[in-house]
């Protein structure tokens, strides 16, 4: 597997675009509520711009290392009929046994919950994902995290008997686009 180059991905709704360390101002905004940051951040204190700043740099220095066997490819989800970020997805791809390997993450800031922006997301990216011949992909989910079950499900995921500390592996089976089986 060759080194993942990150791109825009294109939606009916979205532009994922790749992730810039100019983007940290916005998505402090978006990140702002703290039951977001409880849920993804362990807790504490949103992230602060500057915070932002910092973890960008590092993740595109280190997404920028064309030796590495793993890609880290980060995106920020633009919703382009309000012209505004409204969360992030990541996918970090390594090779594995079977193939390569997605493990993906995403948040969606409060205000745009509930819109359907994940599931469409998750999709794109799978797809995106697969065009790369990456096709498996997993994510670990909170058991009663009723949302983040629906958008795994919607990209083809399904969840495993594999837990890790309070969640549990979802996986997708089969080399299909989302839904296939």
């Amino acid at each position: 597997m060759g080194h993942l180059s990150v791109s825009p991905i294109h939606t009916e709704r979205l532009v994922l675009l790749p992730l810039r360390v100019e983007h940290a101002e916005e998505m402090a905004g978006v990140l702002a509520d703290p039951d977001v940051s409880a849920r993804f951040f362990g807790g504490g204190e949103p992230p602060s711009v500057e915070r932002l700043r910092a973890a960008y740099e590092w993740l595109l220095a280190t997404s920028s290392d064309t030796d590495s066997t793993i890609s880290w490819c980060n995106w920020v989800i633009h919703l382009r009929e309000a012209y505004c970020l409204t969360g992030f997805v990541q996918a970090t791809v390594s090779p594995s046994d079977r193939g390569p390997s997605a493990a993906v993450s995403m948040v969606v800031g409060s205000p745009w919950q509930g819109r359907g922006i994940g599931k469409e997301t998750a999709r794109a990216l799978r797809g995106w994902l697969h065009s790369r011949r990456v096709d498996i992909v997993v994510a670990n989910i909170h058991p009663d995290n009723r949302a983040s079950r629906a958008v795994a499900d919607s990209a083809g995921l399904t969840p495993t008997a594999q837990r890790y500390d309070d969640t549990v592996l979802w996986q997708s089976h089969g080399t299909g686009e989302p839904g296939e089986q």
